[in-house]
């Protein structure tokens, strides 16, 4: 803030100060370029090249599919004298808006209503880009994309004889390794942990990240092939080993798939594996708990979760890969 004294000797000097910014405005965000993420267009804008190229880094491998509207995403880069990691944010929901903050200098606003994103984070966290992909800058669109245009179900998919098995359940249930183990088998790999039904639609289908996967250390145990790959440190302390797919000639790809049967993993099963109905109104409420929105998104998301209902729905007990895979493939082709 600027003393009138001083605004007089500017004048003075025929050097009036602009105040066409107020001080406690965001830096202008002055960079842009469009991305996609899982098929769908997001304009960043930005005053901090260093952002773009973490953005490009997360979404290089999507292609635009879908012709919406494209999310707004505006991040604004501000001074900091430290490089410490800043701390963890805490969120709310409020009405239309998700708020999220880690401390005065890094802290975003998501307005559902308006298919906007405002970030502010510090150069600090530009030193830190685990911390910033995953708290802020992964979630900036993929918050719009899992309200507006998808419904996501934390499940892991896989395709066999062009049928698509959702594989559900806690975290620490299986979901990653059998996916990828199926994968290993000759399935077609979709995602390994996060699926997304598309709204508005009259099938079951499911989009997914299957450039990647990502698995547990011990995993390295069953997969020899990833034993060497190095361990990511995770931004909320779950260390992982993060597999480009590309990387494995192998495995069969898909960035879409129709689901015909869902399957709630059980692994502390000891025997045979078996497969049993599941309850649909514990499936119904185990998906509905994940969904956050405006009430008009939500009840968009309530009837695509109705709609993946109509698949058959069931309970795999298991505690071995190959007899639960093979039992798989027997629920595909047989359908029971």
């Amino acid at each position: 803030m600027m003393t009138i004294q001083e605004i007089e000797s500017a004048c003075d000097l025929s050097r009036p100060p602009d105040f066409s910014r107020h001080a406690l405005e965001e830096p202008e965000a002055s960079l842009r370029e469009m991305f996609s993420s899982l098929g769908f267009p997001v304009e960043v804008r930005t005053n901090s090249p260093e952002i773009l190229a973490y953005f490009g880094a997360s979404h290089c491998m999507f292609d635009k599919i879908f012709d919406t509207e494209p999310v707004s995403v505006r991040v604004h880069v501000v001074e900091s004298s430290s490089i410490d990691c800043p701390p963890s944010p805490v969120h709310r929901i409020l009405g239309s808006l998700l708020v999220w903050v880690a401390d005065d200098s890094n802290y975003g606003i998501v307005d559902l209503a308006r298919n906007t994103t405002e970030i502010v984070v510090s150069t600090a966290a530009l030193h830190h880009p685990l911390y910033l992909r995953y708290f802020f800058l992964e979630a900036a669109a993929s918050c719009h994309i899992s309200t507006r245009y998808t419904t996501p179900v934390h499940g892991a998919c896989v395709g066999f004889d062009g049928r698509g098995v959702l594989l559900c359940g806690d975290s620490g249930a299986g979901k990653s390794t059998l996916s990828f183990a199926c994968a290993r088998a000759g399935w077609t790999f979709l995602t390994d942990d996060g699926s997304f039904l598309l709204n508005g639609q009259a099938d079951r289908l499911v989009i997914g990240n299957c450039h990647q996967v990502r698995l547990r250390p011990s995993a390295a145990e069953l997969f020899p092939e990833i034993a060497d790959l190095p361990v990511t440190p995770r931004a909320e302390g779950k260390p992982s080993i993060e597999v480009p797919t590309a990387s494995l000639p192998h495995i069969r790809t898909a960035e879409a798939a129709q689901v015909d049967f869902i399957v709630f993993l059980n692994r502390n099963w000891q025997g045979p594996p078996q497969l049993m109905p599941w309850r649909r109104d514990v499936a119904r409420h185990s998906m509905r708990q994940v969904l956050f929105g405006i009430p008009e998104l939500l009840a968009v998301q309530y009837t695509a979760i109705e709609r993946l209902l109509t698949a058959e729905v069931f309970e795999l007990r298991y505690n071995t890969l190959e007899p639960a895979i093979e039992r798989l493939q027997l629920l595909v082709r047989e359908g029971r």
